[in-house]
């Protein structure tokens, strides 16, 4: 018996971190900006054995295309928080020193909130995000007051 099963196509990436580095820029042949870093997601957990609180960092690398690539390069540094919503997409290159095909997944940046207040801002207000296409996007932290102190997710 043979059934064809149409599985949906998801692929949706929330991740809020911290950059571990500042980020890296270019410009491609077609005039498109690309801006790429990694940020580090904590997740903290009981150690079962020692009843220790204990951390654990996964390292993930960032991809953000366009006019918001541009923004990213202009206002991230080591260490900003962000909340990134995008999709996994892996990509094939070869390795410059020994010549091996090698493989990277990384996450391609479709929105990127800065988590920060810029210095001309109040402490409370976050910076409001933008698509990839560089648009300011609506958030519930944009309509609220200028009293939130926190981001919740």
């Amino acid at each position: 018996m043979t059934t064809t099963l149409r599985l949906p196509e998801q692929n949706l990436v929330l991740l809020a971190g911290r950059l571990t580095r500042d980020p890296e820029s270019m410009v491609t042949q077609n005039g498109v900006a690309r801006c790429w870093f990694s940020i580090a997601v904590n997740r903290r957990f009981r150690d079962k054995a020692s009843g220790e609180w204990k951390d654990d960092v996964s390292y993930v690398p960032v991809v953000v295309w366009r006019e918001a690539a541009q923004r990213c390069k202009e206002k991230l540094t080591k260490g900003s928080p962000v909340h990134i919503e995008g999709r996994l997409r892996s990509r094939k290159f070869e390795d410059k020193a020994s010549g091996a095909s090698r493989t990277v997944l990384e996450v391609e940046a479709r929105r990127v909130q800065f988590l920060f207040a810029a210095a001309s801002q109040s402490e409370a207000s976050p910076v409001p995000a933008a698509d990839a296409a560089g648009t300011a996007v609506n958030s519930e932290a944009d309509a609220g007051s200028a009293d939130i102190e926190e981001v919740p997710f």
